[in-house]
Formats: structure tokens, sequence, C-alpha cells
């Protein structure tokens, strides 16, 4: 076992970091919503979903199936990117609007919204499933079927790590996670919207009072949210060429794991419980098994609740500083 591991380290690191990197950004929503709301956005799984299928429209309507190269793959690259946030910040706004406002205007539970977020997610999956995959790909069959992406780009060793390889679109995902988390700290501390955000997540009735649109604030959460999914299911399609209609739910649990390990509604935790649990599962994988991955992120998602419910991190998106 420990020659195993010894062995497996790097490569499981690498990819770790790459998977942890999509959590991360999945789980960004998940945070920004409940600091502002005090809301689990369960639905937030199929925003990733949708994201995933936004970018992988782009190749399919240009008839893309085989490896580009230079200025063509980059626009391509930047065309699913764009694609997958703009299909998934429109969902969340969506959700926002249709599922979640009508409970908050009349006063409701958080549990009813919580009911709502779950409805919406089962909603999502099935009208993808039945009516949006086999319209939008032309085939009736692929609605439940994993549907792969074509190689759009060679895949090259960019350098090695004590011999073991670093692959382009390894570094390419984690560079990417990281450039946009940064960014998006950098919005909500820096600019009037992030100061409406965090002022909405500190004290909602003194932010009204300070001329604070609510509504607009909050929408404006779901869409940035939205698009931090969309973006990884940009990358999570473009480095492992596969999704299907129920993908989100793996991947929304996950998320919503690191989000509670870093820290529920802390940016940063976010970043740090994403790439953790990515690094946690694959580690345990080499001990147990691949098979066993799953239960790894599981079981870290109960220990963190029973033993630190306040995460890694710890502060809230309320308590950040401009």
């Amino acid at each position: 076992m420990f020659n195993d591991f010894v062995s497996q380290f790097w490569p499981q690191t690498i990819d770790g970091l790459a998977f942890g990197s999509i959590y991360a950004l999945i789980a960004l929503g998940y945070t920004m919503v409940y600091g502002v709301l005090r809301l689990i956005n369960f639905a937030h799984s199929e925003v990733f979903m949708i994201g995933t299928f936004g970018a992988m429209v782009v190749p399919f309507v240009f008839g893309i199936n085989t490896p580009l190269t230079g200025i063509a793959l980059v626009g391509l690259i930047l065309a699913m990117i764009a694609a997958g946030a703009l299909a998934s910040a429109g969902t969340a706004v969506a959700l926002e609007r249709i599922a979640y406002r009508p409970l908050r205007q009349r006063g409701a539970s958080r549990l009813a919204a919580l009911i709502s977020a779950i409805g919406a997610s089962i909603f999502l999956q099935e009208l993808f499933a039945l009516l949006v995959i086999p319209a939008v790909f032309d085939r009736p069959e692929r609605g439940r079927i994993q549907m792969g992406l074509p190689r759009i780009a060679e895949r090259s060793e960019l350098f090695s790590i004590f011999g073991h390889p670093v692959m382009t679109h390894q570094v390419f995902v984690v560079v990417a996670a990281i450039g946009m988390m940064i960014l998006l700290e950098r919005l909500v501390n820096r600019t009037k919207i992030g100061r409406g955000i965090r002022a909405t997540a500190q004290n909602p009735e003194a932010a009204v009072l300070m001329g604070v649109d609510i509504n607009r604030i909050v929408q404006m959460t779901f869409l940035i949210g939205g698009a931090m999914a969309g973006v990884a299911g940009a990358l999570y399609l473009l480095a492992y060429e596969n999704t299907n209609y129920y993908i989100g739910f793996l991947f929304g649990i996950k998320a919503f794991t690191a989000a509670v390990l870093g820290g529920i509604g802390n940016l940063r935790g976010a970043l740090v419980g994403g790439i953790a649990l990515g690094l946690a599962e694959n580690y345990g994988a080499i001990i147990f098994g691949s098979d066993w991955k799953h239960v790894i992120s599981f079981t870290v998602l109960v220990l963190v609740l029973m033993f630190r419910p306040t995460g890694l991190l710890g502060e809230s998106l309320q308590q950040a500083r401009a």
C-alpha cells in the first residue's frame, strides 16, 4: 500500500488539483447565495450541468470534430467558456426569479425555499433529458446517455514533476479556475456591486435603508454564482470531454462539501475547500481504491459538519472587508 501511494502520489496530486479547482468554482455559487440569503441552492448542481451543455453546443454548431491549433483553438475555447457561463448565468437568474423570489416576497420559511430548490433541480434534470438535449443535438436517444466531446486540442506534456507528466489541459483548468476566483474576489471586495452584496449579507434591513436594491443584489448574486458554475462546466468539458443530464448530482454535492469544508459563505474558503477535497478523494483512492472516491467525499462532509461546522476558514461573506 505504501509503495502504491508513493508511486501514484504525484499523478493523483495533479489530477486532484484539477478536479478540486472545478469543485471550487461550483462551490462559489453555493457560498455566495448562502452568504446573501442563508439558502442552500441545491438546484445549483443543474446550473453546472447546463453549463457543460452550453459549452458543448459551440463545437456542435460549427461542426468541429478534429483538433485545432493557434487562434482558431483559442477562439473556440473562449467561445465555449462564454457559452457555458451565459447558459448557466441565465439559468441561475431564472431560478431566482421563478423558484425563490416569490417565496421570499411572501416571507416563506427556509424549508419552503429548500424544497423549491430540490424540485427545481429534478425539473431541470428531466427537462434536459426529455426535451432540451434531444432537440438541440438532434438525436432523441441522447437525452439519457453519456455524451462525448470530440477532442478539439492535442494534449501534450507541458512539464514533469519527478518524472510524472503534467498535461496541458490540467494546467489550463487550474490556472483558469484560480484566475476566475481572483477576479470574483476583486469584484466582491472592490466594486459597487460587491459592496451591495456584502451589505445585504451583513444586514438586509440596513442595506435597504441605505438605498440598496435587494432584489437586484440577489439577482446579481445568482448571476455571478451561475457564471462561475458555467465556467466550471466548460473547463470540465474541455478537460474530460464528456457530460450527461445527471452529471450535476455528484459534482453539486461535492461542491457543497467543498463550500462547507472551506467555510460556507467564504469565497477563499471555496478555493481551499475545493482543492482540499479534490486532493483528499484522490489520495483516498490510492489507499482504498477508486470505487471509494465518492465515499471519501461524503465522509469528509459528515466529519466537517460534526467537528468543525464553520469550516477551515470560518469567515463568512458578510464579514469580508473592502
